[in-house]
């Protein structure tokens, strides 16, 4: 299972959109502040994660600046919440119950891991496709 406490520096670089060398320059630095685990590998607090995303999205609590972090501009984006997340090897099943309805999407395990997706959590489904039909029910 995923623990999203601590995380290891190359997935923190994933996150804040960096490279892994400026990263590490941070932490080496003082920029940044870690953990050392007993072997003396870094791993970041969510905690820094968020106090480094960028100062011009500083309006509101963390969860919104989270949210304002990255946008995507598709327009075909169904609202919902997070049900379950499956972890299997490199991918993730998610499935999120969108009004009365599930929908389910298997992506990446690391970028599961990245969203930090969880059950509760707020997300949107991004759907596209060249043809949508219309069935009628």
């Amino acid at each position: 299972m995923y623990r999203a406490a601590l995380l290891p520096p190359r997935e923190a670089s994933r996150i804040l959109g960096i490279s892994y060398p400026t990263l590490k320059q941070w932490i080496y630095r003082g920029k940044i502040k870690t953990v050392k685990t007993p072997g003396g590998h870094h791993r970041i607090p969510e905690s820094e994660i968020d106090r480094m995303i960028p100062k011009k999205l500083d309006r509101g609590d963390i969860a919104t600046r989270r949210g304002n972090f990255r946008k995507i501009s598709g327009r075909n984006q169904l609202h919902g919440r997070v049900i379950a997340v499956k972890y299997s090897g490199l991918l993730a099943q998610v499935t999120m119950a969108i009004g009365e309805q599930h929908i389910t999407a298997i992506i990446t395990a690391d970028a599961a891991k990245e969203m930090r997706l969880k059950p509760g959590e707020r997300a949107a489904a991004l759907i596209k496709s060249t043809e949508v039909m219309i069935l009628r029910v």
